[in-house]
């Protein structure tokens, strides 16, 4: 350990050694010892009782800030720490405002037929998913919703910024669904098939809406396991256990949300197979050792009768990374995200709160230099809350192999701050999540690691399954003049 915090010490920018001319190496070394007793989740360490005695008051602060994340999961003695620099303030889009206002005319048609022809996509799509059979009788608004199915692009990989490539077809197929079935049964037929699979989970969404068991039975055996969980979630709702053969099938999957929705599609079934298959299954996830799979398992264990409480979830591995003494200290460390041109192009800039949480944003420093989410996507876009991506599944269920622990704070989660995604107390998947709004109420459970400070409107943006092309380092630039 001690060669790391060495580095980090050393790796700390002129004005941060300004502003701790006090600290030697052993202080450094101290504030690792600190840290690594939160990763821990260690109060008996003796670091945290030298930290509290020392004569540093922002390493006595870290000591503080440690044991009380320590000895309580929402750590809520949090503000009676020294209040740390607020993120930027971004103003909002116009649009979002259109689209915010949508909600509030879910039950005017004409209201709704107008927003499908907005200047702004994300109004667009919002407007399709809000359309209800109560328009059925709106001739131009079936007709916009016509066209989107029919102007899908046989290539829809590729989109330009400000523009949609599968998406509008996408929504539209599940509206047509809602307001004419009939006609709708017939241009489903065009998106079940497609190339994109993300048009193929929306053709299951829309068979749901259809109760068209038969689609849904083949999507079910999709190839990609996004759309099998789609279709699983809703066959199984509408057929109960008369599918089990597909359920069954499905255990055999890679993808952790495809096992995850046959697990539960089979719980309570009737046949005498179905609690082996199943504990097979879940010996075989318990053997990849991978801390994110835990939904999967849960759901494994309880399809066989057991409680959540069996699952043996591989253990939170603490070790210090290069540069996290630094980012307690409050390193200026920024990351810039490039997204693909196929999905826009265009860039923003992130930088660390390494002062908040220093373990988590040394363990996502690390996953961009060695290229972790090159090439992952933000698979979740909800435009009036939070942007989130960075699975290697394209899905909430597949992350990093091993927790990252929380570190809750008292930054806030303003409109551009960056948070951890996590599937309870402690299970941090590496995915991000960026607030498109100031979200508050997320400061219990989820932990700020970044913030933007460049580039809100290409975030603004990013529609669902826009690609990443790259995240990588990139030196501040020096104050002008």
């Amino acid at each position: 350990m001690r060669p790391i915090l060495i580095a980090a010490l050393l790796a700390l920018p002129a004005a941060a050694s300004a502003q701790n001319r006090a600290l030697s190496v052993a202080d450094s070394a101290l504030i690792g010892r600190i840290l690594l007793a939160e990763d821990r989740r260690d109060s008996s360490d003796a670091a945290l009782a030298d930290g509290a005695r020392h004569a540093n008051a922002r390493v006595r602060t870290l000591a503080q800030r440690a044991r009380g994340r320590i000895i309580d999961p929402r750590f809520v003695a949090r503000d009676s720490l020294p209040t740390l620099p607020a993120p930027a303030v971004w103003p909002e889009p116009a649009w979002r405002l259109r689209l915010r206002g949508l909600t509030a005319q879910k039950n005017d048609c004409a209201a709704l037929r107008m927003a499908l022809a907005d200047s702004a996509w994300p109004v667009r799509l919002r407007a399709a998913d809000l359309v209800t059979a109560a328009c059925s009788a709106d001739n131009d608004l079936v007709a916009t919703l016509r066209e989107w199915i029919d102007a899908l692009p046989t290539d829809a990989s590729r989109r330009r910024a400000g523009g949609v490539s599968w998406h509008a077809a996408a929504h539209a197929g599940v509206a047509l669904a809602r307001v004419r079935p009939d006609e709708a049964l017939a241009r489903i037929g065009k998106l079940a098939p497609h190339r994109q699979w993300q048009v193929r989970m929306y053709a299951a969404r829309a068979a749901a809406v259809l109760s068209d068991t038969l689609r849904l039975r083949a999507l079910a055996r999709d190839a990609d396991d996004d759309v099998k969980e789609a279709a699983i979630e809703s066959l199984a709702r509408l057929t109960a256990h008369s599918d089990d053969d597909i359920y069954l099938a499905a255990l055999g999957g890679q993808g952790a949300q495809a096992v995850r929705a046959a697990a539960i599609a089979l719980k309570g079934s009737p046949r005498a197979d179905v609690r082996a298959a199943v504990a097979a299954t879940y010996g075989r996830w318990v053997a990849r050792g991978n801390a994110s799979a835990r939904d999967a398992r849960v759901a494994l264990l309880e399809a066989a009768g057991r409680p959540a409480s069996d699952d043996r979830s591989p253990p939170v591995h603490a070790e210090l990374l290069p540069q996290v003494v630094a980012l307690a200290l409050g390193a200026d460390i920024r990351l810039r995200v490039t997204m693909a041109p196929a999905s826009g192009g265009g860039w923003f800039v992130v930088r660390l709160r390494g002062d908040v949480a220093p373990l988590m944003a040394s363990r996502i420093l690390a996953l961009a230099r060695a290229g972790y989410y090159d090439g992952l996507t933000w698979h979740r876009v909800e435009h009036d809350f939070v942007i989130q991506g960075g699975s290697p599944g394209a899905n909430e269920y597949v992350g990093l192999p091993e927790f990252i622990r929380d570190e809750l704070g008292t930054v806030p989660h303003a409109r551009g701050t960056v948070g951890m995604s996590t599937r309870g107390h402690d299970t941090g998947d590496a995915q991000w999540f960026v607030n498109l709004r100031d979200n508050s109420r997320l400061g219990r459970d989820y932990t700020v690691f970044a913030e933007v400070i460049e580039g809100i409107g290409v975030v603004d943006g990013i529609l669902e399954g826009d690609a990443i092309a790259s995240i990588e380092e990139i030196q501040a630039r020096r104050a002008e003049h």
